[in-house]
């Protein structure tokens, strides 16, 4: 399984890379690789700022629907326009490409209860 070690992780296998105030968002390639095949991807909350493990979105494989949640809290500044017509991106590349929503963190200490990458495999 891949883990990145320049990522944070939660227990809920989203990952944030943040980059000064702003933050990216992904699910982790264990997640992808649980869901299978990603067909669809609904991300409504642009625009909106939301809190630590709030629901930002869902995402659809062939087999389930799943939430996607908040890492940290937030305001969502950009959804990733790629995945509109390529969600398999997350499959391919879910640290990479398929990152799913930039936010600008609304409080960067929440980044301190997030798991490292040694933390996180721990859990798998």
């Amino acid at each position: 399984m891949n883990v990145p070690a320049n990522l944070l992780y939660t227990k809920d296998h989203e990952w944030l890379r943040v980059e000064g105030e702003f933050g990216y968002v992904g699910v982790t390639d264990f997640a992808q690789s649980e869901l299978g095949d990603i067909v669809f991807l609904e991300i409504e909350t642009a625009g909106e700022t939301l809190q630590k493990e709030d629901v930002f979105g869902t995402i659809e494989a062939v087999k389930t629907v799943s939430d996607m949640f908040m890492p940290v809290g937030g305001e969502i500044l950009e959804v990733n326009p790629e995945l509109e017509n390529s969600p398999d991106l997350v499959n391919k590349d879910p640290y990479g490409k398929g990152w799913m929503i930039k936010i600008r963190l609304t409080d960067p200490s929440e980044t301190g209860a997030l798991l490292s990458a040694e933390q996180y495999q721990a859990i798998l």
